[in-house]
């Protein structure tokens, strides 16, 4: 059987078998491309941890569909810019120094979870090139969406999330909210008025390691709750249901940043007047 009974404590043990069951059930098909954003613990015991959950995902979407993960790099960025805790400013030069470069092969993701860490180094996963919003992806479509990451702008028109767009892609949202949809990040730079920043990390370029500066805009994630709540009750677009005890939540990625894009819009020209 796919679920067992957990005899001492009384809960549902879930399996590889049983989490792709209630993902088709949910609506993911064969040949989706897909970004999923997860919390492992939410779904309850899973036998295989976050292996189950990965190897449960291809299952379904099989190799001639794509699964995509945010694989971000917040500490490989400026100690100017740190807060969480932030180092005195007699380090930073040192830091930006001796930082070791932003690498796709062995750079770990930062904060991401250990699904990501996993899928992130799973044979056949490939990874864009970006220092702090790198994307990993597996399947058919996996070279052409982390392929040819800007630097600037990268979570723009020029990033696997555009490339998502490009193929009418979906969000899954497993047992976390809309403030982790990382696709609401494109509708932001299609907002005119956006306010620009300057940030840095250290990349390979030229056959060494190079610290860089690129241009990037100051991120509005504080909104996204709020603005994927409206995009549910508005849009009837959201897919909900259950993967293990966790809720599930399955859309349009072109919908959701769609309606981002429109409703960011209503809100500045709120604030404006």
């Amino acid at each position: 059987m796919s679920q067992q009974k957990n005899m001492l404590f009384g809960e549902v043990t879930l399996t590889r078998d049983s989490i792709a069951e209630d993902l088709r059930r949910l609506g993911l098909q064969p040949g989706a491309t897909v970004i999923v954003h997860s919390s492992l613990r939410s779904l309850g015991f899973v036998c295989g941890g976050p292996v189950a959950l990965v190897q449960a995902l291809m299952d379904v979407v099989r190799e001639e569909g794509t699964i995509v993960m945010p694989t971000f790099t917040g500490d490989v960025s400026d100690p100017a810019t740190w807060e969480n805790p932030p180092v005195p400013q007699a380090w930073w030069p040192i830091i930006r120094e001796t930082m070791p470069a932003f690498d796709p092969r062995i750079t770990p993701a930062w904060g991401m979870g250990k699904t990501v860490e996993v899928f992130r180094t799973w044979p056949g996963v490939l990874r864009s090139a970006h220092p702090a919003f790198s994307f990993a992806a597996w399947g058919k479509e996996a070279e052409a969406i982390t392929r040819s990451h800007s630097l600037d702008y990268g979570l723009g028109e020029s990033s696997p999330l555009a490339r998502i767009y490009e193929r009418d892609g979906q969000v899954l949202l497993l047992g976390v909210g809309f403030d982790n949809n990382t696709s609401f990040h494109l509708a932001e730079y299609r907002v005119r008025g956006a306010k620009t920043t300057i940030a840095g990390a250290p990349v390979w370029k030229e056959g060494g390691r190079k610290w860089v500066t690129y241009q990037e805009i100051q991120h509005e994630t504080e909104r996204f709750l709020e603005l994927g709540e409206a995009f549910e009750r508005e849009t009837g677009c959201v897919i909900k249901g259950r993967v293990g005890l966790s809720e599930a939540k399955l859309f349009s990625q072109r919908a959701a940043v769609d309606f981002a894009k429109e409703w960011l819009e209503r809100q500045r020209q709120k604030e404006t007047y």
